[in-house]
C-alpha cells in the first residue's frame, strides 16, 4: 500500500504533466521518500545519544533547598524520522526552560544543535565526542546577563546518570557554570507555563 504523501505527489505529477512538467512512476516516487522509516532509525551521527532517547532525567540544583527547590527535568526524543533529536527541559515546571534540536550538519561536518529558551534568547552550537562523553561549544544570542558562549562536558555514566559540567563566557571572561548530575526518572513530565 502506498502512503498518502506518495499518492498526493503522483496526483500532483499527473495534473501538472499537461503543463509540460515531468511525470514520474510510482517506483520513482517511492524511492524519493526517506530510505528508512522504522521507528528506531537514527541518523548514524546521532548514535552517541541513542541511550538517552525516550528517557526523562531529573537534576536538583546545588542551591536548591526544601523551602525553594530548583528542579530541572530534561527529556530526549527521536524527531524528524530519526534525522534529529529533540530535548525539552524545564526548571520548576516552567519557570525557565527550553527546547533543543540536535542534527547532523553536513556543512560543518559536526553534530550541531539549536537551543531556544523561555527567556527569549537562543544558542547554536556543536558537539565533539569521545565515547560516552561529549563536549559542546555554543554561541549565545540575546542573553540579558552578557553571556556570549557556553562550553560544557557531558558524560553518560555506567549507572545511567548524566553528568554535566559547564562554564560561560561572560563579558569577555570564562566563569564557572553549573555542575549537575541528572538521574533517570519514571512518570515525570517536562512542563511549561
Amino acid at each position: 500500500m502506498m502512503d498518502r504523501s506518495i499518492c498526493f505527489f503522483l496526483v500532483w505529477a499527473v495534473l501538472t504533466s499537461s503543463q509540460g512538467l515531468l511525470i514520474i512512476s510510482a517506483q520513482e516516487a517511492s524511492t524519493a521518500k526517506s530510505t528508512d522509516t522504522t521507528s528506531d532509525f537514527l541518523n548514524e551521527h546521532l548514535e552517541p545519544f541513542r541511550h538517552l532517547l525516550g528517557k526523562t532525567f531529573r537534576s536538583e540544583f546545588a542551591n536548591s533547598t526544601p523551602e525553594k527547590p530548583v528542579i530541572d527535568l530534561s527529556r530526549f526524543e527521536r524527531a524528524m524520522n530519526g534525522q534529529a533529536i529533540r530535548n525539552l527541559h524545564s526548571i520548576n515546571d516552567g519557570e525557565y526552560g527550553g527546547e533543543t534540536i540536535i542534527m547532523w550538519d553536513p556543512k560543518q561536518q559536526k553534530v550541531a544543535y539549536w537551543y531556544f529558551t523561555t527567556a527569549g534568547f537562543f544558542t547554536q552550537g556543536t558537539f565533539d565526542f569521545d565515547g560516552n562523553t561529549w563536549m559542546s561549544l555554543e554561541e549565545v544570542t540575546g542573553n540579558a546577563n552578557g553571556i556570549t558562549q557556553v562550553r560544557a562536558t557531558s558524560k553518560l555514566k555506567d549507572d545511567g546518570t548524566l553528568e554535566i559540567k559547564s562554564e560561560y563566557e561572560q563579558k569577555g571572561e570564562w566563569v564557572p557554570g553549573r555542575s549537575s548530575i541528572y538521574k533517570p526518572v519514571e512518570n515525570a513530565e517536562v512542563k511549561f507555563k
